[in-house]
């Protein structure tokens, strides 16, 4: 049995998951290394996992000022899931350890700082190099499959992986569905572009401050409407 057999076999036969894909990180290795420094930039391989969300849950989102919605969604779409796949990589990471490769589980939505606002690697870059999707205008991984309503860890390693794809065009065209529902004004209607810093797509502290507003009146920390209006999601 190969090394991906051995890796993705228990994890697909478990059904813990909808998504899995090997992405190879060297064409963005600077990208990776200004974000999360030299010990997460010197693994060449990445292996990302996604849990695609409950639909019935998404589709309550604009009522989200009902807590019953919010707190549906926090917990279910967000910290169940979430832990889903941190046990998910947990286990991959341990499979590749054992094959004698070094592996690094990156926790499920996991921000380090105030400042930058996002994780130490990013979930989504994962994802989009192993061929699962691309980078909306919302700055979201949209999948053919499920559109945005998916969340997605990976676990960078140094085995001999194989990509299982590459990264996928983006298939928004002229909708800016997401960018028009954005109650802050978060983004800017950009397409992605790999050499442009986020900011000139997303702006990251105005979506947190939002959201901080929304706890602060009484309820949760809960959006995610450029989550539910985007169309590949609600086919």
């Amino acid at each position: 049995m190969d090394i991906y057999s051995t890796i993705t076999d228990p994890v697909k036969s478990s059904s813990c998951c909808d998504f899995l894909g090997v992405a190879d990180l060297a064409v963005a290795q600077d990208f990776i290394r200004d974000q999360g420094g030299d010990v997460v930039a010197g693994f060449p391989k990445a292996i990302s996992v996604g849990i695609a969300l409950p639909r019935a849950i998404v589709d309550q989102l604009p009522n989200r000022s009902n807590p019953a919605v919010a707190l549906n969604y926090r917990s279910h779409a967000y910290e169940i899931t979430n832990q889903r796949l941190n046990v998910v990589a947990s286990q991959v990471a341990t499979l590749l350890q054992q094959e004698g490769h070094r592996a690094l589980p990156i926790p499920a939505a996991a921000s380090v700082g105030d400042e930058r606002l996002c994780a130490v690697f990013s979930h989504k870059l994962a994802a989009h190099l192993a061929g699962l999707g691309w980078i909306g205008k919302s700055c979201l991984l949209v999948t053919p499959q499920v559109g945005p309503r998916a969340r997605w860890i990976p676990v960078l390693t140094d085995a001999p992986l194989a990509a299982t794809g590459t990264p996928m065009e983006q298939q928004c065209g002229d909708c800016t569905e997401c960018v028009d529902i954005c109650p802050v004004g978060a983004f800017t209607g950009r397409p992605f572009q790999a050499e442009e810093p986020r900011d000139a797509r997303y702006a990251a502290a105005k979506c947190d401050e939002y959201l901080d507003e929304r706890k602060h009146e009484g309820g949760m920390r809960v959006c995610g409407m450029c989550l539910y209006v985007c169309p590949h999601g609600r086919r």
